[in-house]
Protein backbone atom coordinates (compact mmCIF):
# COMPACT_ATOMS: atom_id res chain seq x y z
CA UNK A 1 0.00 0.00 0.00
CA UNK A 2 1.47 3.04 -1.04
CA UNK A 3 0.20 6.70 -0.73
CA UNK A 4 -1.17 8.79 -3.13
CA UNK A 5 1.80 10.94 -2.24
CA UNK A 6 5.65 9.95 -0.80
CA UNK A 7 7.49 12.46 0.85
CA UNK A 8 10.91 11.79 1.83
CA UNK A 9 12.37 14.07 4.57
CA UNK A 10 16.83 14.27 4.48
CA UNK A 11 18.92 16.89 6.45
CA UNK A 12 22.14 17.77 5.30
CA UNK A 13 23.34 16.67 8.80
CA UNK A 14 21.86 15.98 11.94
CA UNK A 15 20.70 18.83 14.40
CA UNK A 16 19.42 20.46 11.68
CA UNK A 17 15.51 20.02 12.17
CA UNK A 18 14.38 17.20 9.89
CA UNK A 19 11.80 15.88 12.51
CA UNK A 20 9.98 19.64 13.54
CA UNK A 21 9.90 19.97 9.93
CA UNK A 22 8.49 16.75 9.57
CA UNK A 23 5.65 17.31 11.88
CA UNK A 24 5.52 20.71 10.45
CA UNK A 25 4.58 19.71 7.10
CA UNK A 26 2.44 16.72 8.86
CA UNK A 27 0.41 19.87 10.52
CA UNK A 28 -0.04 21.78 7.08
CA UNK A 29 -1.09 18.44 5.18
CA UNK A 30 -3.83 17.95 7.62
CA UNK A 31 -5.10 21.68 7.41
CA UNK A 32 -5.38 20.80 4.13
CA UNK A 33 -8.29 18.11 5.07
CA UNK A 34 -5.35 14.94 3.66
CA UNK A 35 -4.70 12.14 5.71
CA UNK A 36 -1.35 12.26 6.76
CA UNK A 37 1.47 9.25 8.27
CA UNK A 38 4.49 9.28 9.15
CA UNK A 39 7.28 6.79 9.65
CA UNK A 40 10.46 6.97 11.11
CA UNK A 41 11.74 3.70 9.98
CA UNK A 42 14.46 3.26 12.58
CA UNK A 43 15.61 5.81 15.45
CA UNK A 44 18.13 5.69 18.16
CA UNK A 45 18.35 8.84 20.70
CA UNK A 46 19.84 9.24 23.65
CA UNK A 47 17.93 7.36 27.23
CA UNK A 48 18.39 10.45 29.51
CA UNK A 49 16.99 13.16 27.45
CA UNK A 50 13.39 13.69 28.73
CA UNK A 51 12.48 15.61 25.72
CA UNK A 52 10.41 13.25 22.93
CA UNK A 53 11.93 11.28 20.60
CA UNK A 54 11.59 11.78 16.72
CA UNK A 55 8.65 9.25 16.52
CA UNK A 56 6.69 11.07 18.85
CA UNK A 57 6.59 13.88 17.89
CA UNK A 58 5.56 12.89 14.03
CA UNK A 59 3.26 10.78 16.08
CA UNK A 60 2.03 13.90 17.59
CA UNK A 61 1.52 15.81 14.48
CA UNK A 62 -0.23 12.75 12.39
CA UNK A 63 -2.60 11.62 15.77
CA UNK A 64 -0.81 8.04 15.21
CA UNK A 65 0.77 6.10 17.71
CA UNK A 66 3.93 6.45 18.58
CA UNK A 67 4.92 2.53 18.10
CA UNK A 68 3.20 3.21 14.31
CA UNK A 69 5.75 5.64 13.22
CA UNK A 70 8.63 3.79 14.56
CA UNK A 71 8.74 0.13 15.38
CA UNK A 72 9.61 -0.31 19.31
CA UNK A 73 12.03 -3.29 17.97
CA UNK A 74 13.81 -0.05 15.97
CA UNK A 75 14.01 2.29 18.83
CA UNK A 76 17.16 2.13 19.99
CA UNK A 77 18.75 3.60 22.92
CA UNK A 78 22.16 4.99 21.95
CA UNK A 79 22.62 8.30 20.38
CA UNK A 80 25.11 7.25 17.36
CA UNK A 81 24.06 6.16 13.70
CA UNK A 82 21.56 3.26 14.09
CA UNK A 83 23.61 0.19 12.55
CA UNK A 84 26.23 1.71 14.87
CA UNK A 85 23.53 1.70 18.15
CA UNK A 86 22.53 -1.78 17.45
CA UNK A 87 25.65 -3.52 17.14
CA UNK A 88 26.72 -2.25 20.94
CA UNK A 89 23.27 -3.24 22.17
CA UNK A 90 24.29 -6.41 21.08
CA UNK A 91 21.15 -6.54 18.62
CA UNK A 92 20.69 -8.32 15.41
CA UNK A 93 21.93 -6.23 12.51
CA UNK A 94 19.62 -5.18 10.08
CA UNK A 95 19.28 -3.93 6.11
CA UNK A 96 17.71 -1.24 4.49
CA UNK A 97 15.73 -4.18 2.76
CA UNK A 98 14.65 -4.56 6.71
CA UNK A 99 13.61 -1.63 7.40
CA UNK A 100 11.41 -0.50 3.81
CA UNK A 101 9.60 -3.57 4.22
CA UNK A 102 8.47 -2.62 7.86
CA UNK A 103 7.08 0.42 6.63
CA UNK A 104 3.01 -0.26 6.43
CA UNK A 105 0.66 2.52 5.59
CA UNK A 106 -2.74 2.78 6.46
CA UNK A 107 -5.45 2.45 3.86
CA UNK A 108 -6.29 5.78 2.61
CA UNK A 109 -3.37 7.62 3.34
CA UNK A 110 -2.93 10.91 1.10
CA UNK A 111 0.40 11.95 2.02
CA UNK A 112 3.35 9.18 3.58
CA UNK A 113 6.16 11.26 5.12
CA UNK A 114 9.35 9.00 5.49
CA UNK A 115 12.04 10.62 7.86
CA UNK A 116 15.89 9.28 7.71
CA UNK A 117 18.67 10.04 10.29
CA UNK A 118 21.42 12.45 10.16
CA UNK A 119 22.43 13.25 6.17
CA UNK A 120 22.21 11.67 3.21
CA UNK A 121 25.35 9.40 3.85
CA UNK A 122 24.90 8.41 7.24
CA UNK A 123 24.12 5.02 8.31
CA UNK A 124 20.62 4.01 8.90
CA UNK A 125 21.41 0.18 8.50
CA UNK A 126 24.07 -2.31 7.95
CA UNK A 127 24.58 -2.18 4.51
CA UNK A 128 23.38 1.31 3.24
CA UNK A 129 22.70 5.56 4.17
CA UNK A 130 20.05 7.49 4.45
CA UNK A 131 19.68 7.91 1.46
CA UNK A 132 19.99 4.10 0.28
CA UNK A 133 17.29 4.14 2.03
CA UNK A 134 15.17 7.16 0.04
CA UNK A 135 16.12 5.66 -2.85
CA UNK A 136 14.73 2.33 -2.62
CA UNK A 137 11.74 3.88 -1.33
CA UNK A 138 11.37 6.36 -4.43
CA UNK A 139 9.47 8.83 -3.46
CA UNK A 140 7.62 11.32 -5.34
CA UNK A 141 9.14 14.22 -3.63
CA UNK A 142 12.29 14.69 -1.61
CA UNK A 143 12.79 17.61 0.95
CA UNK A 144 16.10 18.52 2.05
CA UNK A 145 16.16 20.58 5.39
CA UNK A 146 19.16 22.49 5.82
CA UNK A 147 19.92 24.93 8.70
CA UNK A 148 19.56 28.73 7.44
CA UNK A 149 23.07 30.17 8.68
CA UNK A 150 26.85 30.06 8.14
CA UNK A 151 27.72 26.75 6.27
CA UNK A 152 24.49 26.07 4.86
CA UNK A 153 25.41 26.71 1.23
CA UNK A 154 28.37 24.14 1.11
CA UNK A 155 26.01 21.87 2.92
CA UNK A 156 23.35 21.99 0.38
CA UNK A 157 25.51 21.95 -2.72
CA UNK A 158 27.19 18.93 -1.83
CA UNK A 159 23.79 17.13 -0.72
CA UNK A 160 22.09 18.18 -4.27
CA UNK A 161 25.08 16.46 -5.71
CA UNK A 162 24.83 13.01 -3.87
CA UNK A 163 21.28 12.94 -4.05
CA UNK A 164 19.54 11.15 -8.15
CA UNK A 165 16.31 11.88 -7.52
CA UNK A 166 13.92 15.09 -8.23
CA UNK A 167 11.69 17.20 -7.60
CA UNK A 168 13.94 18.12 -4.72
CA UNK A 169 12.77 20.66 -2.34
CA UNK A 170 15.34 23.03 -0.13
CA UNK A 171 13.79 23.90 3.22
CA UNK A 172 15.82 26.43 4.97
CA UNK A 173 15.26 25.45 8.72
CA UNK A 174 15.32 28.39 11.76
CA UNK A 175 15.01 30.80 9.20
CA UNK A 176 15.37 34.30 9.90
CA UNK A 177 13.94 37.27 7.57
CA UNK A 178 15.99 39.94 9.72
CA UNK A 179 19.33 37.90 9.50
CA UNK A 180 21.62 39.41 6.33
CA UNK A 181 23.18 36.04 5.96
CA UNK A 182 20.14 33.78 6.10
CA UNK A 183 18.17 36.26 3.12
CA UNK A 184 21.25 36.04 1.74
CA UNK A 185 22.18 32.24 1.64
CA UNK A 186 18.22 32.05 0.02
CA UNK A 187 18.97 34.27 -2.56
CA UNK A 188 22.74 32.76 -3.27
CA UNK A 189 20.88 29.33 -3.41
CA UNK A 190 17.65 30.17 -5.15
CA UNK A 191 19.88 32.01 -8.14
CA UNK A 192 22.84 29.17 -8.47
CA UNK A 193 20.89 26.12 -8.14
CA UNK A 194 18.46 26.59 -10.30
CA UNK A 195 15.90 24.75 -7.71
CA UNK A 196 13.20 25.50 -5.58
CA UNK A 197 14.37 26.45 -2.39
CA UNK A 198 11.73 27.61 0.69
CA UNK A 199 12.02 29.28 4.22
CA UNK A 200 8.64 27.77 5.46
CA UNK A 201 6.74 24.40 6.00
CA UNK A 202 3.71 26.30 4.78
CA UNK A 203 5.05 27.03 1.61
CA UNK A 204 6.97 23.56 1.33
CA UNK A 205 3.42 21.67 2.01
CA UNK A 206 1.93 23.96 -1.36
CA UNK A 207 5.17 23.09 -2.93
CA UNK A 208 4.73 19.16 -2.30
CA UNK A 209 1.18 19.29 -3.59
CA UNK A 210 1.61 20.93 -7.03
CA UNK A 211 4.01 18.04 -7.48
CA UNK A 212 0.96 15.23 -6.78
CA UNK A 213 -1.09 17.37 -8.74
CA UNK A 214 0.96 18.10 -11.59
CA UNK A 215 1.55 13.91 -12.12
CA UNK A 216 -1.75 13.00 -11.59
Amino acid sequence: MRPELLVAVLGTGTEVGKTWVGARLAGAFRQQGLTVAARKPVQSFDPADPGPTDAAVLAAATGEAVDDVCPPHRCLPLAMAPPMAAELLALPPFTVADLCAEIDWPEGTGVGLVETVGGPCSPVAADGDSLDLVVSLWPDVVVLVADAGLGTINAVELCRRTVPLRPLLIVLNRFDGADPLHTGNLVWLRRDLGTTVLSDTASAASACLAVSSASS
